[in-house]
């Protein structure tokens, strides 16, 4: 199995990323029930914990393949799965992966647990895996997300139009963004910042 999909636990401060299991599902679902977690993800509002394993046994199925590596977030002060991401799109012949399928319950946007999520991810990518290239998309409609990618320190790439069908039949137009090898301490640095700031 290539480093790269291979299911690893990152810890930090406020959140730990552990592999993605069946047994997240009942503390997912207790976070997941809020319709606007979910207005621009590609599969619709969980109503029930089946909904929540479902989508689960398909992150699972695709990691099989190579595809995905999912994680659970966990809040470390409560030991509670608060959300979920994943790397996809991942190619070790050309170095790369993309961060995505990320969401929180709504009482952790923006704060250094959702900050730090991300910081573990591009640490990992970056400095254990050796990618040269991070990537990011995000529905062109979803001026929250870019705010949030943009916040990173992210290089906007442009648009690819329609290219998703969502759940709903909208033809969905994505934002690409990127952070390269050589552009990753500079993010780093102001991660960290934000991490540890006074809060």
């Amino acid at each position: 199995m290539s480093p790269y999909n291979t299911p690893v636990t990152l810890q930090g401060k406020w959140a730990r990323l552990e592999p993605l299991t069946l047994d997240h599902a009942p503390q997912l679902f207790d976070v997941a029930r809020d319709d606007e977690i979910w207005r621009y993800m590609p599969v619709p509002t969980p109503k029930s914990v089946d909904d929540v394993c479902a989508w689960i046994q398909d992150a699972l199925n695709l990691q099989a393949h190579g595809l995905f590596l999912p994680f659970a977030i966990i809040d470390r002060a409560t030991e509670k799965a608060i959300g979920s991401t994943r790397f996809l799109d991942i190619s070790e012949h050309n170095r790369h992966v993309e961060i995505g399928w990320t969401w929180l319950g709504k009482n952790f946007w923006r704060t250094p647990l959702n900050s730090e999520c991300k910081y573990l991810l591009l640490r990992h990518a970056f400095e254990t895996l050796g990618c040269i290239r991070v990537s990011f998309k995000t529905d062109l409609r979803n001026e929250r997300s870019q705010r949030a990618i943009e916040r990173l320190g992210a290089a906007r790439e442009g648009i690819w139009r329609r290219v998703v069908v969502m759940h709903d039949g909208y033809q969905r137009s994505s934002v690409f963004y990127s952070i390269l090898d050589d552009e990753w301490a500079k993010v780093k640095a102001g991660l960290e910042e934000k991490i540890n700031a006074p809060h």
